[in-house]
């Protein structure tokens, strides 16, 4: 999963790091999820970046404030695009395991 020039996956890499140090220094519960949210928020959005790009901004930019009938028509198709994006990208990895 090498995006040009390694940036996203690097940047990714560091929220993974600090989301299981997050892990490690608090205990199971609540506390936890709601300590790590962020971090595990954020690296959800870097992995699916990566993943999807075309797709995700897409989303960014469409979804990002209210509008039109029109803009909220495209909005719903750039995450309906998304969703097969990732989807795929499920399938593919459980086939590959």
């Amino acid at each position: 999963m090498e995006e040009a020039g390694g940036e996203p996956t690097a940047r990714c890499e560091r929220l993974h790091k600090a989301l299981c140090e997050c892990h490690k220094r608090i205990g199971p519960g609540a506390t936890r999820a709601a300590a790590c949210r962020h971090l595990n928020r954020a690296l959800a959005e870097c992995l699916i970046t990566v993943v999807c790009p075309e797709e995700s901004e897409a989303v960014r930019t469409l979804c990002g404030s209210g509008g039109t009938r029109l803009k909220r028509s495209q909005c719903q198709e750039a995450q309906l695009s998304l969703s097969v994006c990732i989807s795929s990208h499920q399938q593919q990895q459980q086939e590959e395991d």
